[in-house]
Parts: C-alpha cells; sequence; structure tokens
C-alpha cells in the first residue's frame, strides 16, 4: 500500500467498513461509493461501541442456528 492509503474489506460484517463509507452513489450505476472514503485512523485498545453492539448481535443471531449450522458458521 502506498502512504496515505488505507485498505480493508467489506465481505465481513465484523469489520465495520460498511459504517464508514458515504451514501454517495455513481451517477451511472448507483453504485455506492464504497471505494473511496475519507478516514482518520487512530490507535484504539478496545472495540468501539459499534462493534461491541455488532459482536453481541452476531452471536445472538448465530444461537438461533441449529447447533449443526452454529459450528459451521463459525468456521
Amino acid at each position: 500500500m502506498q502512504p496515505s492509503v488505507v485498505y480493508t474489506t467489506f465481505h465481513h460484517p465484523e469489520s465495520g467498513a460498511n459504517v464508514v463509507t458515504t451514501e454517495n452513489s455513481d451517477w451511472a450505476t448507483n453504485c455506492p461509493e464504497y471505494k473511496v472514503t475519507a478516514v482518520q485512523v487512530i490507535k484504539v485498545s478496545s472495540p468501539s461501541s459499534w462493534q461491541q453492539r455488532n459482536q453481541a448481535f452476531s452471536k445472538q443471531q448465530t444461537d438461533f442456528l441449529p447447533k449443526h449450522k452454529r459450528i459451521k458458521a463459525k468456521q
């Protein structure tokens, strides 16, 4: 990566990447502008409140799955 460039995946909800993107979309395709977002990076010592709520929600949703599917979902 070049200096001043930030990269993250948005395929996994745990990353929270879609939370920091804007509501702007491409004029031609109406696709969200996931690839162009200004960010400020700071060092933290614990997950944010959003991440904690998301982790609790994800666990709650996983707990609804039958046991055999729950094991597969955690992999």
